[in-house]
């Protein structure tokens, strides 16, 4: 990623600057990436003029909008475990994902037209694996996530999540699919384990024939 040769923004400038990624976010989460740059700026409590001289084209806003939220989740593994405990601040954190790929799907062409390179992709994965990462190690240490789960099966379930959930006429199914894969990353409790342990596991034989094909 090339680096920002600009100068740095003024207070008011930053806060400007910070604000319409802030506002492009939720916008092209609603309303997709064809929407009016004029309706971001409004939304924003800025003139045009200004918007367009911090992002002189719709594909500059696009990518510096997903580098922001990128920044913004990643800082929040890191915030969220110091308000809270650990099982808490990752499911806050698997919501704040789901809003983060809202985000990207709302973008559409636009940044899949940015994003040709792999190894971009391939840093961004990184970065938010490692931040569920920090998340799960604190769970760990608290007692309240288990510490045997990869955070690459994490992030991958929570995308799986992210790409099934989005059907406006389901209301509520993010939030449960997410509560369910938070259930699972968290330690059984010694009967749950007994139970477990005890329940004897189908033989191949257990669907019919026929059954379970795949």
């Amino acid at each position: 990623m090339p680096g920002d040769s600009r100068r740095p923004l003024r207070a008011d400038a930053q806060l400007n600057h910070d604000r319409i990624l802030e506002v492009a976010a939720r916008v092209f989460a609603r309303q997709g990436p064809d929407t009016s740059m004029k309706v971001i700026a409004k939304e924003a409590g800025v003139g045009v003029g200004t918007l367009y001289r911090r992002f002189p084209t719709r594909e500059e806003l696009v990518e510096a909008t997903y580098r922001s939220e990128t920044a913004r989740l990643c800082d929040a593994a890191l915030d969220l475990p110091a308000a809270m405990p650990a099982d808490r601040a990752l499911r806050h954190w698997m919501g704040l994902f789901a809003t983060y790929m809202s985000t990207k799907h709302g973008m559409g062409e636009a940044l899949r037209a940015i994003l040709v390179d792999e190894a971009d992709r391939m840093r961004t994965r990184f970065l938010l694996a490692d931040a569920v990462g920090v998340l799960m190690a604190r769970g760990a240490e608290d007692g309240t996530l288990r510490a045997d789960v990869d955070s690459y099966d994490v992030l991958m379930g929570l995308g799986g999540v992210a790409l099934i959930a989005g059907e406006p006429d389901r209301p509520g199914l993010t939030g449960r699919l997410l509560d369910l894969l938070l259930d699972g990353l968290r330690p059984p409790t010694a009967g749950q384990g007994e139970r477990a342990a005890a329940t004897p596991r189908p033989g191949p034989s257990a669907a019919g024939p026929g059954g379970g094909g795949g």
